[in-house]
Protein backbone atom coordinates (compact mmCIF):
# COMPACT_ATOMS: atom_id res chain seq x y z
CA UNK A 1 0.00 0.00 0.00
CA UNK A 2 1.62 3.30 -1.02
CA UNK A 3 1.98 5.95 2.07
CA UNK A 4 0.12 9.10 1.91
CA UNK A 5 3.07 11.47 1.13
CA UNK A 6 3.65 15.46 1.26
CA UNK A 7 5.84 18.12 1.51
CA UNK A 8 5.76 21.92 2.72
CA UNK A 9 7.90 24.68 2.43
CA UNK A 10 8.97 27.97 3.46
CA UNK A 11 11.11 31.35 2.48
CA UNK A 12 11.14 33.05 5.52
CA UNK A 13 8.67 34.92 8.26
CA UNK A 14 8.29 38.06 9.67
CA UNK A 15 6.64 41.84 9.11
CA UNK A 16 5.46 41.00 5.89
CA UNK A 17 2.56 43.40 5.01
CA UNK A 18 0.42 43.43 1.59
CA UNK A 19 1.42 47.18 2.02
CA UNK A 20 4.84 46.31 1.77
CA UNK A 21 4.82 44.09 -1.60
CA UNK A 22 3.79 45.20 -4.78
CA UNK A 23 1.59 42.70 -6.90
CA UNK A 24 5.41 42.15 -9.56
CA UNK A 25 6.82 41.36 -6.42
CA UNK A 26 4.19 38.71 -4.67
CA UNK A 27 3.96 37.20 -7.75
CA UNK A 28 7.45 36.43 -8.13
CA UNK A 29 7.72 34.80 -4.51
CA UNK A 30 4.67 32.73 -5.18
CA UNK A 31 6.34 31.81 -8.64
CA UNK A 32 9.45 30.98 -6.89
CA UNK A 33 7.75 29.18 -3.84
CA UNK A 34 5.54 27.00 -6.63
CA UNK A 35 8.64 25.81 -8.35
CA UNK A 36 10.51 24.87 -5.26
CA UNK A 37 7.56 23.04 -4.07
CA UNK A 38 6.63 21.26 -7.12
CA UNK A 39 10.17 20.15 -7.95
CA UNK A 40 10.24 17.81 -4.00
CA UNK A 41 6.43 17.01 -4.77
CA UNK A 42 7.44 15.12 -7.82
CA UNK A 43 10.36 13.51 -6.66
CA UNK A 44 7.60 12.52 -4.33
CA UNK A 45 5.14 11.31 -6.32
CA UNK A 46 7.68 9.21 -8.46
CA UNK A 47 8.44 7.25 -5.26
CA UNK A 48 11.63 9.05 -4.31
CA UNK A 49 12.77 9.76 -0.82
CA UNK A 50 11.84 12.29 1.59
CA UNK A 51 15.53 13.24 2.33
CA UNK A 52 15.70 14.07 -1.85
CA UNK A 53 12.45 15.70 -2.08
CA UNK A 54 13.81 18.66 1.12
CA UNK A 55 17.18 18.82 -0.57
CA UNK A 56 15.68 19.84 -4.21
CA UNK A 57 13.14 21.63 -2.89
CA UNK A 58 15.62 23.92 -0.50
CA UNK A 59 18.66 23.90 -3.67
CA UNK A 60 15.51 25.70 -5.46
CA UNK A 61 15.24 28.28 -3.08
CA UNK A 62 19.00 28.95 -2.74
CA UNK A 63 19.70 29.44 -6.18
CA UNK A 64 16.56 32.37 -6.03
CA UNK A 65 17.75 35.68 -5.08
CA UNK A 66 14.93 36.38 -3.60
CA UNK A 67 15.61 34.79 -0.37
CA UNK A 68 17.91 34.90 2.40
CA UNK A 69 19.88 31.44 1.40
CA UNK A 70 22.22 30.82 -0.89
CA UNK A 71 22.62 33.18 -3.95
CA UNK A 72 20.11 35.74 -1.79
CA UNK A 73 22.01 35.44 1.46
CA UNK A 74 22.61 38.44 3.06
CA UNK A 75 26.08 40.60 4.41
CA UNK A 76 27.65 40.00 7.45
CA UNK A 77 29.48 43.54 9.19
CA UNK A 78 32.63 42.55 7.37
CA UNK A 79 30.74 42.50 4.20
CA UNK A 80 30.95 39.06 3.71
CA UNK A 81 28.18 35.98 3.23
CA UNK A 82 28.45 33.59 5.85
CA UNK A 83 25.82 30.46 5.26
CA UNK A 84 24.34 27.96 7.47
CA UNK A 85 22.01 24.85 6.48
CA UNK A 86 21.12 21.71 8.30
CA UNK A 87 19.00 18.44 7.39
CA UNK A 88 18.17 15.86 9.01
CA UNK A 89 16.46 12.44 8.40
CA UNK A 90 13.81 10.74 10.12
CA UNK A 91 13.93 7.45 9.93
CA UNK A 92 17.37 6.80 11.91
CA UNK A 93 17.85 10.33 13.32
CA UNK A 94 20.65 10.43 11.38
CA UNK A 95 22.10 14.42 10.65
CA UNK A 96 24.32 16.87 8.80
CA UNK A 97 25.09 20.52 9.51
CA UNK A 98 27.08 23.12 8.25
CA UNK A 99 27.69 26.95 9.35
CA UNK A 100 29.22 29.86 8.87
CA UNK A 101 30.21 29.04 5.16
CA UNK A 102 31.20 31.66 2.20
CA UNK A 103 31.27 30.57 -2.08
CA UNK A 104 29.16 26.93 -1.58
CA UNK A 105 26.67 27.56 -3.92
CA UNK A 106 24.19 25.27 -1.93
CA UNK A 107 24.31 25.14 1.46
CA UNK A 108 22.20 22.43 2.35
CA UNK A 109 23.69 19.88 -0.10
CA UNK A 110 26.72 20.50 1.78
CA UNK A 111 24.73 19.35 4.98
CA UNK A 112 23.71 16.57 3.49
CA UNK A 113 27.04 15.21 2.25
CA UNK A 114 28.41 16.04 6.17
CA UNK A 115 25.21 13.11 7.18
CA UNK A 116 25.78 10.87 4.73
CA UNK A 117 29.72 10.60 4.08
CA UNK A 118 31.34 11.79 7.25
CA UNK A 119 31.13 10.60 11.37
CA UNK A 120 30.32 14.00 12.06
CA UNK A 121 26.85 16.05 12.29
CA UNK A 122 27.89 19.83 12.45
CA UNK A 123 31.10 21.33 10.84
CA UNK A 124 32.11 24.68 10.56
CA UNK A 125 33.85 27.03 8.28
CA UNK A 126 37.01 26.39 6.60
CA UNK A 127 36.55 22.63 7.63
CA UNK A 128 33.27 22.56 6.38
CA UNK A 129 34.74 24.38 2.96
CA UNK A 130 37.13 22.03 2.56
CA UNK A 131 34.86 19.17 2.52
CA UNK A 132 32.54 21.10 -0.03
CA UNK A 133 35.57 20.90 -2.00
CA UNK A 134 36.32 17.32 -1.82
CA UNK A 135 32.60 16.10 -2.27
CA UNK A 136 33.46 18.43 -5.70
CA UNK A 137 30.27 20.62 -4.71
CA UNK A 138 29.63 23.56 -6.73
CA UNK A 139 31.90 26.47 -5.13
CA UNK A 140 30.87 30.44 -6.89
CA UNK A 141 32.44 33.38 -6.39
CA UNK A 142 31.71 36.12 -4.24
CA UNK A 143 30.16 38.07 -7.41
CA UNK A 144 27.46 34.97 -7.45
CA UNK A 145 26.09 35.65 -4.28
CA UNK A 146 26.55 39.87 -4.76
CA UNK A 147 22.56 41.08 -4.91
CA UNK A 148 22.23 44.80 -4.62
CA UNK A 149 19.16 44.99 -2.81
CA UNK A 150 21.14 42.77 0.02
CA UNK A 151 24.08 45.03 -0.25
CA UNK A 152 21.65 48.11 -0.62
CA UNK A 153 19.79 46.41 2.85
CA UNK A 154 23.57 46.36 4.15
CA UNK A 155 24.41 49.82 4.37
CA UNK A 156 21.12 50.29 5.68
CA UNK A 157 22.22 48.26 8.67
CA UNK A 158 25.69 49.92 8.84
CA UNK A 159 23.96 52.99 9.15
CA UNK A 160 21.38 52.07 11.78
CA UNK A 161 24.46 50.59 13.48
CA UNK A 162 22.61 46.90 14.57
CA UNK A 163 22.33 44.00 12.91
CA UNK A 164 19.25 43.39 11.40
CA UNK A 165 16.86 40.27 10.54
CA UNK A 166 16.97 40.28 6.46
CA UNK A 167 14.21 43.37 5.86
CA UNK A 168 14.60 45.27 8.79
CA UNK A 169 14.47 48.85 7.83
CA UNK A 170 13.65 50.23 5.02
CA UNK A 171 12.90 53.40 3.55
CA UNK A 172 9.50 55.00 4.65
CA UNK A 173 8.38 51.98 7.08
CA UNK A 174 8.93 51.85 10.82
CA UNK A 175 11.87 50.32 11.77
CA UNK A 176 10.21 47.42 13.60
CA UNK A 177 9.63 46.08 10.32
CA UNK A 178 11.70 42.45 10.19
CA UNK A 179 12.01 39.39 7.76
CA UNK A 180 13.59 36.07 9.32
CA UNK A 181 15.00 35.13 5.62
CA UNK A 182 15.69 31.71 6.06
CA UNK A 183 14.41 28.30 3.68
CA UNK A 184 13.27 25.54 4.67
CA UNK A 185 11.17 22.08 3.33
CA UNK A 186 9.68 19.11 5.42
CA UNK A 187 8.72 15.74 3.61
CA UNK A 188 6.48 12.55 4.10
CA UNK A 189 7.31 9.74 1.18
CA UNK A 190 5.50 6.96 0.25
CA UNK A 191 7.88 4.71 2.11
CA UNK A 192 6.87 6.38 5.62
CA UNK A 193 9.99 8.32 6.34
CA UNK A 194 10.52 11.72 7.34
CA UNK A 195 13.00 14.73 6.69
CA UNK A 196 13.55 18.28 6.74
CA UNK A 197 16.10 20.90 6.09
CA UNK A 198 17.00 24.57 6.40
CA UNK A 199 19.27 26.62 5.01
CA UNK A 200 19.64 30.92 5.43
CA UNK A 201 21.91 33.81 4.99
CA UNK A 202 21.69 34.62 8.68
CA UNK A 203 20.78 38.39 10.21
CA UNK A 204 21.89 41.59 7.99
CA UNK A 205 25.25 42.98 9.30
CA UNK A 206 25.39 39.78 12.09
CA UNK A 207 28.62 39.92 13.99
CA UNK A 208 30.99 37.03 11.87
CA UNK A 209 30.66 33.83 13.72
CA UNK A 210 27.49 34.44 14.46
CA UNK A 211 25.23 31.11 14.74
CA UNK A 212 21.41 31.64 14.17
CA UNK A 213 18.69 28.21 14.50
CA UNK A 214 18.97 26.77 11.05
CA UNK A 215 22.10 24.85 11.59
CA UNK A 216 20.99 23.86 14.66
CA UNK A 217 19.26 19.99 15.39
CA UNK A 218 16.40 20.29 17.83
CA UNK A 219 16.32 23.93 17.44
CA UNK A 220 15.43 25.00 14.08
CA UNK A 221 15.61 21.33 12.37
CA UNK A 222 14.19 18.28 13.26
CA UNK A 223 13.08 14.91 12.06
CA UNK A 224 11.90 11.66 13.49
CA UNK A 225 9.76 8.72 12.05
CA UNK A 226 7.76 8.68 15.10
CA UNK A 227 6.36 11.65 15.24
CA UNK A 228 7.21 14.87 12.57
CA UNK A 229 9.48 16.81 10.57
CA UNK A 230 10.16 20.46 11.66
CA UNK A 231 11.73 23.36 9.75
CA UNK A 232 11.71 27.21 11.47
CA UNK A 233 11.97 30.60 10.50
CA UNK A 234 12.57 33.19 12.80
CA UNK A 235 14.52 34.87 15.28
CA UNK A 236 17.36 32.45 15.84
CA UNK A 237 18.15 33.02 18.99
CA UNK A 238 14.82 32.57 20.97
CA UNK A 239 14.40 29.34 18.63
CA UNK A 240 17.57 27.85 20.19
CA UNK A 241 16.64 28.89 23.51
CA UNK A 242 13.17 27.06 23.23
CA UNK A 243 14.70 24.02 21.32
CA UNK A 244 11.95 24.55 18.83
CA UNK A 245 11.96 21.70 16.54
CA UNK A 246 12.58 19.08 19.22
CA UNK A 247 10.09 20.16 21.28
CA UNK A 248 7.20 20.27 18.99
CA UNK A 249 8.22 16.21 18.68
CA UNK A 250 8.68 15.43 22.32
CA UNK A 251 5.00 16.82 23.07
CA UNK A 252 3.60 14.53 20.47
CA UNK A 253 5.92 11.41 21.82
CA UNK A 254 5.77 12.16 25.33
CA UNK A 255 2.12 14.27 26.13
CA UNK A 256 0.55 12.84 22.84
CA UNK A 257 -0.45 15.82 21.23
CA UNK A 258 -1.27 16.00 17.58
CA UNK A 259 1.02 17.90 15.15
CA UNK A 260 -1.31 20.72 15.58
CA UNK A 261 -1.61 21.36 19.58
CA UNK A 262 2.10 20.53 19.77
CA UNK A 263 2.90 23.11 16.76
CA UNK A 264 0.11 26.05 18.62
CA UNK A 265 1.76 25.51 22.03
CA UNK A 266 5.12 26.29 20.95
CA UNK A 267 4.42 28.90 18.52
CA UNK A 268 1.74 30.57 20.18
CA UNK A 269 2.75 30.06 23.55
CA UNK A 270 6.15 29.32 24.63
CA UNK A 271 7.51 31.11 21.65
CA UNK A 272 5.64 34.26 22.38
CA UNK A 273 6.29 34.25 26.04
CA UNK A 274 9.94 34.96 25.22
CA UNK A 275 8.92 36.88 22.24
CA UNK A 276 10.23 34.97 19.87
CA UNK A 277 8.75 35.84 16.68
CA UNK A 278 8.45 33.64 13.89
CA UNK A 279 7.01 30.64 12.37
CA UNK A 280 7.86 26.98 11.09
CA UNK A 281 6.52 24.16 8.71
CA UNK A 282 5.93 21.11 9.96
CA UNK A 283 4.83 16.97 8.96
CA UNK A 284 3.73 14.29 10.48
CA UNK A 285 3.88 10.37 9.80
CA UNK A 286 0.21 10.46 8.87
CA UNK A 287 0.79 13.41 6.37
CA UNK A 288 -1.01 16.08 8.33
CA UNK A 289 0.53 19.72 7.99
CA UNK A 290 0.55 22.55 9.82
CA UNK A 291 2.12 25.88 8.70
CA UNK A 292 1.89 28.42 12.36
CA UNK A 293 3.58 31.49 12.51
CA UNK A 294 2.98 34.45 15.19
CA UNK A 295 4.22 37.16 13.35
CA UNK A 296 2.39 39.19 10.04
CA UNK A 297 3.35 37.09 7.38
CA UNK A 298 5.32 33.50 5.98
CA UNK A 299 6.28 32.83 2.82
CA UNK A 300 5.10 28.80 2.64
CA UNK A 301 3.48 26.64 0.62
CA UNK A 302 2.43 22.93 0.95
CA UNK A 303 1.13 20.12 -1.32
CA UNK A 304 -0.61 16.42 -0.07
CA UNK A 305 -1.29 13.33 -1.71
CA UNK A 306 -4.72 13.92 -0.73
CA UNK A 307 -5.37 17.14 -3.36
CA UNK A 308 -4.37 19.56 -0.64
CA UNK A 309 -2.30 22.67 -1.93
CA UNK A 310 -1.62 26.08 -0.58
CA UNK A 311 0.96 28.59 -1.42
CA UNK A 312 0.41 32.15 0.68
CA UNK A 313 2.42 35.18 2.17
CA UNK A 314 0.28 36.77 4.47
CA UNK A 315 -2.10 35.82 7.60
Amino acid sequence: MNHKFGIAIHGGAGTILRSSLTPEKEKLYKDALREALSTGYSILEKGGSSLDAVEAAINSLEDCPLFNAGKGAVFNSDGKHEMDASIMNGKDLSAGAVGLISNVKNPISLARKIMENTTHVFVCGEGAENYAKAFRLKIESDQYFYDDFRYQQWQQARMAGGAFLDHHVQSGKSADEKKFGTVGAVALDKQGNLAAGTSTGGMTNKSPGRLGDSAVIGAGTYANNNTCAISCTGHGELFIRAVVGHDVSALMEYKNLSLAEACHEVVMKKLVAIEGEGGLIAIDKHGNIELPFNSEGMYRAMRCSDGREEVAIYK
